[in-house]
């Protein structure tokens, strides 16, 4: 269980396979008319993008079913709040990602390719 303090309150995410089968239902892709649902992937490359609401999205779907619940009003005003690092929550929230054995594999390949995506950038320059 992870754990991030907003506003003052203390709430647990859970990144393990429940919050992979949710995530991955919100985006779907058919290849060769098999659907395969890929929303991990999709978030794991937003929060890497540093897209602030993917980094709701996840949040919010790995707080599911934990007590205290929190609400997008509560994440919207400490995103939003200048004293909240978000780089630095991003960070943390990608650390999750590569310590759960769920969402593992996915992360680490992910940010494998977008480093050499990056190297191959520089070299091209």
């Amino acid at each position: 269980m992870h754990e991030l303090e907003i506003n003052g309150t203390m709430y647990q995410f859970n990144f393990g396979i429940g919050f992979v089968r949710e995530i991955d239902q919100t985006v779907s892709v058919s290849r060769n008319g098999v659907k395969e649902d890929v929303g991990l992937q999709v978030a794991i490359a937003g929060l890497l993008d540093g897209k602030v609401t993917t980094l709701e999205t996840v949040l919010m779907t790995a707080n599911k079913g934990q007590n205290p619940r929190l609400t997008t009003a509560a994440l919207d005003s400490w995103i939003d709040n200048t004293s909240t690092d978000v780089d630095a929550v991003f960070d943390k929230v990608l650390g999750f990602l590569r310590s759960t054995n769920a969402t593992r594999k996915a992360t680490v390949q992910l940010e494998k390719q977008a480093a050499e995506l990056m190297e191959q950038a520089k070299k091209a320059e």
